[in-house]
């Protein structure tokens, strides 16, 4: 049953495969590492419609990873600004230097998983899809989609992994890994699956309960903690004062509007604006006030160029709710 499994969906791939610039067609020569690896990185917590343009973005400017190695690691992490968990963005470049430093990628999972940022899931799924490695990439879409083919209720990683190893193909790993999160993205979807469209459909136990999605049982989500921090606006001359943060902790390297730790009690009174925004673990309202003199090392940026300062999300969404709200009050005046 496993093997029929395998070849329906391997056959279900070639007729409907996705066309994404970082794949081969399925039984062409595997792709470059380097676009497997950073496509890879790119998706991991981030939608495929967010990541492709930004890929190509990418790919044109640092078109292998020994030019990656080189680059600046400022100009990177402004690149990266927008894609989120910027953590992967410093991984990216001790990544890209270490594999210049020994000329390749490892070929296999092991050695893959001696490089920086690259866990259990990112090794087997390059190995797989660059080397033809028969490995067991298991991302949330096989998950789910093996989870719903034999009725587990939850998704452990053991018994996920054996039932990938059981129905993939021989020597068409990377392919049939590849089929497995399409699969999952368009029609084993976590909600209103498309359970008519679905090349598995038949013996697979979710859809033979008549409640696919019941499979596998979802974990209660825990409240997120709230936070409050202070962004300072610091302006000259047209231009508003940017910092760096500092490279360890949370929006890391990346630059920013300077201000607290978000640790306060609450927002202050004399907020020029306030945003929200969800990080993994925890919300943060953080609120725009002004300052007459620059504080820390910092630059001049203009602000009519601040979609060009790399800001991460949060503080291009505090900058703009800024400027929207001066137009506001330029209009009403």
């Amino acid at each position: 049953m496993a093997a029929n499994a395998g070849r329906r969906l391997l056959q279900h791939y070639v007729d409907n495969f996705r066309h994404l610039p970082w794949r081969s067609p399925p039984g062409e020569a595997p792709p470059d590492p380097y676009r497997v690896w950073l496509s890879e990185v790119m998706l991991q917590q981030t939608t495929v419609a967010a990541v492709a343009p930004r890929f190509e973005r990418f790919v044109s400017r640092w078109p292998t990873v020994g030019a990656l190695a080189q680059a600046p690691e400022a100009e990177v992490l402004g690149e990266w600004a927008g894609l989120g968990y910027y953590a992967r963005a410093r991984n990216l470049i001790a990544c890209a230097r270490e594999v210049a430093t020994r000329g390749r990628f490892p070929t296999d999972e092991p050695g893959l998983r001696t490089l920086p940022g690259i866990g259990e899931y990112t090794a087997a799924a390059i190995a797989a899809i660059a080397f033809g490695r028969d490995t067991s990439p298991v991302d949330a879409n096989v998950e789910r989609v093996i989870a719903r083919v034999h009725g587990l209720p939850t998704t452990e990683r053991a018994p996920i992994r054996a039932r990938f190893a059981e129905m993939a193909p021989p020597g068409r790993c990377g392919d049939f890994v590849q089929a497995m999160m399409d699969l999952g993205a368009t029609i084993c979807r976590p909600r209103a699956p498309l359970c008519a469209q679905c090349p598995l459909s038949e013996g697979c136990a979710a859809f033979a309960s008549g409640s696919p999605e019941s499979f596998p049982q979802r974990k209660p989500k825990q409240p997120r903690p709230l936070r409050f921090g202070v962004a300072h606006w610091i302006e000259r001359d047209a231009a508003v004062w940017l910092v760096r943060r500092p490279a360890k902790g949370l929006l890391g390297g990346m630059a920013a509007l300077p201000g607290d730790d978000w640790s306060g009690p609450d927002a202050p009174a004399n907020a020029m604006t306030q945003v929200t925004h969800v990080f993994t673990h925890f919300e943060l309202r953080l609120s725009v006030v002004a300052k007459a003199e620059p504080e820390g090392e910092g630059w001049w940026h203009p602000i009519a160029d601040l979609g060009g300062a790399g800001l991460p999300t949060l503080y291009r969404k505090a900058a703009g709710a800024l400027m929207a709200k001066r137009a506001s009050l330029a209009a009403a005046a």
